[in-house]
């Protein structure tokens, strides 16, 4: 399954236009060329025009647009509407003006304001540099209480999930999830795979016991986030709690689990914690030599998505890929 260039595809078929605050950046510089080379999306990069064009000698990024926060004809129109989001907490007219200068604050300005259809950032800045404008400005979608990231893993020669291809989550953003939020997470998580993927979510609630073979508050928490999650998505194949062995493999799932429709065939696991994902993610990146496209956020009102500080160019187009068709299915 070539998961990417469907997403390309798919990104291809309807142009969004993507914001890249890091536009000095080389890495996205060059992924704005590819993007716009390859048509995948319209393209605005923000910083001083000078500096973005001379950072980018060399390449081709005449179809992108460039636009610098601090002297942006729009300014004063973010900065009021980014005082009118935050005065409850205490911003002053005077600090928004500054803030909105801020490439990370002004390009969630520009998906709040519809001017861009998503953002991709975090080539040079940590996640909670994007997460604080994100969760400021434009906020989780209704009826989620969090949001959380993912990670599309493409493993090679490999049957399982859906053949190969499996969706991590959360494995980035909340380190100790209460019942509500891994139910939270869950169902986000069941949709970036139906959006991205394009395939039916099959969802195992990850714990260290199957359907009974431990007792712990550790293991209550899953069971109870699975019942919440079955609540709130009632058409949602989902079960648990499941060891990783019995959500996977057939033969370990009719030992361990055989009344579930779910064990033996998830292609979505919810990992129990952020260490649990963060873990799981990187030991099958690196020992199964799976690719792993993201952190994915999800659950924002509006689509997001962060990079790890050693993504490459090819990472940044694929990002800018699947904010785009995030958008599109908007």
């Amino acid at each position: 399954m070539d998961v990417i260039g469907n997403i390309i595809n798919k990104a291809k078929g309807d142009i969004k236009k993507i914001v890249l605050p890091e536009g000095t950046e080389a890495r996205n510089l060059k992924a704005a060329e590819i993007a716009l080379r390859e048509k995948i999306a319209q393209v605005i990069l923000l910083g001083n025009e000078a500096e973005i064009k001379a950072a980018a000698k060399g390449l081709d990024i005449s179809g992108a647009e460039i636009i610098d926060p601090a002297t942006s004809p729009k300014h004063a129109e973010y900065a009021e509407a980014f005082y009118q989001l935050r005065k409850h907490k205490g911003m002053t007219m005077e600090k928004a003006r500054e803030i909105v200068k801020d490439p990370m604050y002004y390009g969630c300005m520009m998906v709040k304001m519809d001017d861009a259809d998503g953002l991709v950032s975090g080539a040079v800045h940590a996640t909670a540099d994007l997460l604080r404008p994100a969760f400021q400005i434009i906020k989780t979608a209704p009826g989620v209480s969090v949001v959380s990231s993912a990670f599309i893993m493409i493993v090679p020669n490999c049957d399982l999930g859906a053949d190969g291809v499996l969706l991590y989550a959360d494995c980035g953003v909340i380190p100790n999830p209460t019942a509500e939020q891994l139910a939270s997470i869950a169902v986000s998580a069941a949709g970036t795979m139906r959006a991205l993927v394009g395939v039916e979510p099959v969802v195992a609630m990850l714990s260290f016991s199957t359907k009974g073979s431990a007792e712990h508050e550790l293991v209550d928490k899953v069971r109870k986030a699975t019942e919440m999650a079955k609540a709130m998505a009632p058409d949602l194949q989902i079960d648990g709690e499941l060891q990783a062995d019995a959500a996977l493999i057939p033969e370990v799932a009719q030992l361990k689990a055989p009344g579930s429709k779910v064990a033996g065939r998830a292609n979505v696991l919810i990992f129990p914690d952020l260490q649990a994902g963060n873990i799981g993610y990187k030991l099958t990146q690196r020992l199964a030599k799976a690719e792993a496209i993201g952190p994915l956020l999800q659950g924002l009102a509006k689509p997001v998505n962060d990079l790890s500080r050693g993504c490459s160019p090819e990472d940044i187009v694929a990002e800018i890929a699947i904010t785009a068709v995030e958008a599109q299915s908007l």
